[in-house]
């Protein structure tokens, strides 16, 4: 791939990044502030935190205000082929002339401070969402929530938390309570705040805080319910019920993802055509994704299924095995590579019993990879039968070889899913 000028910007912010990760935000309020506040001159904010589903709900958020009429800002993390994914501007990703313009911008006018490349990157877009005009700016977090670099607008229209759940660790703290306190850190006062379905120890964080600073709270099960009867999704609150489509994202997960976005635009008072749009519209790269052309489709044969998922803990290993148990016909296999900061016996246990053998492979590029035959170990220790392959080429290829009728599920990592989308590119 020909490398772009933004490219070059982004590899030379990396030279800045501190010595040691501390989450704070005095980084980002000082660059900030040397670019005129642009944190202040957004159009209204949604925020979006937790750890499981907040890029689906975003995706379900963003379909239904478009599909309502509105010009959508989105800013999300991390990309899986071009950084340019990060930051959507009213119906299409940046440009690589405003890319550049607003990286270099921002790296002048950092000078040689040290700066993460998150929050430097996050000031672009930042920088970038004040200079096109839309009604609603959707912004997820990188990660937490209290500390992360997107947290710095004051009054926000609406908040939104997922799922919270064990991940981050080192950054976040090592119970439920910590991690949900950080991911509550985004509740403001006074402004209302979504909550997806919750483990009591985290709804009661997020409660209290919501408590403390008066936001209103419309919590799942208490103030809105979402379930799928039959072959439709059903969502009913105080305003009445929804008798809607499945949505178009694969996944029994993505009911409860489409019940909060459902929630936020029914608070932002969504017309039907947006409400339905949220679920029938929504596109989500590397989330139960069937791949259909391209060169590794071709290397599994017209016979074999491909699919493509990019989620990483324990719930996401859940939610696709769930999938699978859904799935009938075929024998299914995993191609799997995994970061070395993730708790893989976790994600792969729900796994157990419904593949024929996992085939491990080591993520390209990536420094924090695990390698192949350590993800294999790890899947033989939970019960999977497992080997290592040098490449997901050669995995793929093995496994058409042995089971030309296979379901391959390319897992683990959205970096592997990133890696693959390229090499998948036709």
């Amino acid at each position: 791939m020909k490398t772009s000028t933004s490219d070059v910007i982004l590899e030379r912010m990396m030279t800045l990044h501190p010595k040691v990760i501390d989450l704070t935000l005095d980084r980002v309020w000082r660059l900030l502030d040397l670019l005129g506040s642009p944190e202040q001159h957004l159009p209204p904010v949604i925020h979006i935190a937790g750890t499981n589903g907040k890029g689906s709900t975003l995706a379900m958020i963003r379909a239904g205000l478009e599909g309502a009429g509105h010009r959508v800002h989105a800013y999300t993390s991390p990309h899986l082929e071009r950084f340019h994914e990060r930051i959507y501007l009213a119906r299409a990703l940046i440009t690589e002339e405003a890319l550049t313009s607003v990286l270099d911008e921002c790296y002048t006018r950092n000078g040689p401070s040290p700066i993460t490349y998150f929050e430097i990157t996050t000031c672009a877009a930042l920088l970038a969402m004040t200079r096109e005009q839309a009604d609603y700016t959707l912004l997820e977090v990188g990660l937490g929530g209290r500390l992360d670099a997107t947290n710095v607008v004051e009054t926000p229209a609406l908040t939104v938390i997922t799922p919270v759940s064990i991940d981050h660790e080192q950054f976040l703290g090592n119970t439920l309570e910590k991690i949900a306190a950080e991911k509550a850190g985004i509740i403001k006062k006074q402004v209302p705040v979504i909550v997806g379905p919750q483990e009591d120890a985290a709804l009661d964080v997020i409660e209290d805080r919501a408590a403390r600073l008066n936001a209103p709270i419309f919590a799942y099960g208490q103030h809105w319910h979402v379930y799928r009867e039959r072959d439709r999704l059903v969502f009913q609150d105080e305003n009445g019920l929804l008798d809607l489509p499945l949505p178009n994202l694969l996944g029994a997960h993505q009911i409860q993802n489409a019940g909060m976005a459902l929630a936020a635009l029914r608070y932002l008072k969504a017309n039907d055509t947006g409400l339905e749009a949220a679920v029938t519209t929504a596109q989500w790269s590397a989330r139960l994704q069937k791949l259909t052309k391209g060169p590794l489709v071709d290397l599994a044969g017209t016979e074999a299924e491909l699919w493509l998922d990019g989620g990483h803990n324990a719930a996401a290993g859940q939610a696709i095995a769930e999938h699978l148990k859904s799935l009938t016909g075929r024998p299914t296999f995993l191609v799997c590579g995994m970061l070395n900061t993730k708790a893989i016996d976790n994600y792969l246990s729900p796994f157990t019993g419904h593949v024929e053998e996992l085939l491990g492979v080591t993520i390209p590029d990536e420094v924090n990879t695990l390698s192949g035959e350590d993800t294999a170990e790890a899947a033989r220790r939970v019960g999977i039968p497992a080997a290592s392959a040098n490449s997901v080429q050669s995995a793929i290829g093995e496994i058409a070889t042995k089971s030309p009728h296979a379901r391959i599920i390319l897992c683990g990592s959205l970096y592997l899913a990133g890696h693959i989308l390229r090499e998948n590119n036709p």
